[in-house]
């Protein structure tokens, strides 16, 4: 406990006038001894801080982005009025830049028996779990000329959710997916590979869906119906190594790389499929398994949300066994990985076959848009070299990916802002073309 009155002492006796200051021990009892009393009475009418109740209760969970509130109840067990500065501790990350202060500091007065509640606002900045710091509480006399002070820890954890934010392409993938279901009426031949029904024909056809042994029976020519396959395992996998670190922007690949998947957890989900999610680099990292739809996206961003880029190489080898083991039947699994010529070169071609024999593969890549305004930049000595390197870099990725399909590989390269929708409609079209 710290005693904090010494300034306004110190005020107090500097502005004494010069010719009552005497030398003496009787002349300095004498004009400070009405102070001292005072500030030892305001000191004793000041709250006790070790005798204060305090609990949290308040949001847990909150979108990268959004708001999260806190509250924190101050009881006041003594029979002293509190009259407090309160100053609610949390990571610096818990707030924007410069708001810290304005949001962690509270003024406070609780009488004698009573509580009061106080909310801190809280705007992280980063994902992952946000954990309350420590309460500092000085309770001030009612003069205000010395205070005590004291800290308490009240735990609380709020967790930083992933933001999805390529939510709002969900309406137009559910819309494409329905056409493909058959729940919207389309002119040309329902894809999929199950049969669903029979219908009229229509001109605009495939004249292959005609059943004529239907068409024998009646005085129409009859067509038949597909629809996608539904109740088929999707592994995601998300790659943490060192290349998911890498930041496009104002964030990490893993953090577009997430987005897509939950894009595509939802969007397979509705589609009547079941989501699975591995991270890993050199160890799982995080392993959500046999969600139901409708907790499937909550049990997604909850692992996801403390996911954090290793900086240490992939262990390729080490995910391919992991993989094959989470899904041991036939099944799509999405990599969300790098591009880069090295790692997939030298770690993921090697073992990759023994993925493409069993499973379908689908490898998705966040592409750095500023690569593109390097190739197209003229002007100065300086911009050509940048188009230069741009175009190599983008020779490279496209040998890259050439390389994986040839090995039966799907590839996705899109940037940030367009992985997901990208990652959907190559879900998509692999849906129709009953390739799952």
């Amino acid at each position: 406990m710290a005693l904090t009155g010494r300034a306004a002492l110190l005020a107090a006796l500097g502005s004494l006038p010069v010719g009552i200051w005497e030398p003496s021990w009787t002349g300095i009892l004498a004009v400070n001894a009405p102070l001292a009393v005072a500030c030892a009475c305001d000191f004793a009418l000041a709250a006790p801080v070790r005798r204060l109740g305090l609990t949290r209760s308040g949001d847990t969970s909150a979108r990268l982005g959004e708001t999260a509130d806190v509250t924190l109840t101050v009881t006041n067990l003594s029979g002293r009025p509190l009259r407090a500065q309160v100053r609610d501790a949390w990571p610096p990350s818990s707030w924007q830049p410069g708001t810290e202060v304005e949001a962690s500091r509270h003024r406070l007065t609780v009488p004698a028996g009573e509580r009061r509640r106080l909310t801190t606002r809280l705007r992280p900045t980063r994902r992952g779990d946000r954990r309350a710091d420590r309460v500092t509480i000085r309770s001030y006399g009612p003069l205000r000329l010395f205070a005590r002070q004291g800290t308490h820890k009240v735990p609380w954890t709020v967790r930083v959710l992933p933001p999805f934010t390529s939510r709002k392409h969900l309406p137009s993938k559910l819309a494409r997916l329905r056409e493909l279901d058959g729940r919207t009426s389309v002119l040309t031949r329902g894809e999929g590979t199950e049969f669903d029904s029979l219908r009229e024909y229509v001109p605009g056809d495939d004249t292959r869906s005609i059943d004529w042994r239907a068409t024998a029976r009646q005085t129409s020519v009859a067509v038949r119906t597909w629809r996608p396959e539904r109740d088929r395992h999707i592994l995601v996998v998300l790659d943490t190594g060192r290349t998911s670190a890498g930041r496009v922007g104002d964030a990490p690949r893993l953090d577009a790389s997430m987005d897509a998947a939950l894009l595509l957890a939802a969007l397979a989900s509705r589609a009547g499929d079941r989501v699975d999610l591995l991270a890993y680099d050199r160890g799982v990292r995080a392993l959500v398994q046999g969600r139901a739809a409708n907790d499937l996206l909550p049990s997604l961003v909850s692992a996801m949300a403390t996911l954090e880029p290793e900086l240490v190489e992939t262990n390729a080898r080490g995910l391919t066994a992991t993989a094959l083991r989470t899904a041991p039947r036939r099944s799509l699994i999405v990599l969300l990985t790098s591009l880069d010529a090295a790692p997939i070169e030298e770690g993921l071609l090697p073992v990759l076959p023994q993925l493409t024999q069993r499973h379908t593969v689908l490898l998705a890549s966040v592409a750095d848009p500023h690569i593109a305004d390097m190739a197209s930049s003229r002007g100065n000595v300086d911009a050509v070299y940048e188009a230069a390197a741009a175009a190599q870099a983008r020779t490279e990725r496209h040998r890259t990916a050439e390389q994986l399909r040839r090995h039966g590989v799907t590839v996705v390269d899109a940037t940030p802002d367009d992985l997901a929708p990208a990652l959907a409609d190559a879900y998509l079209a692999l849906k129709a073309a009953g390739r799952l």
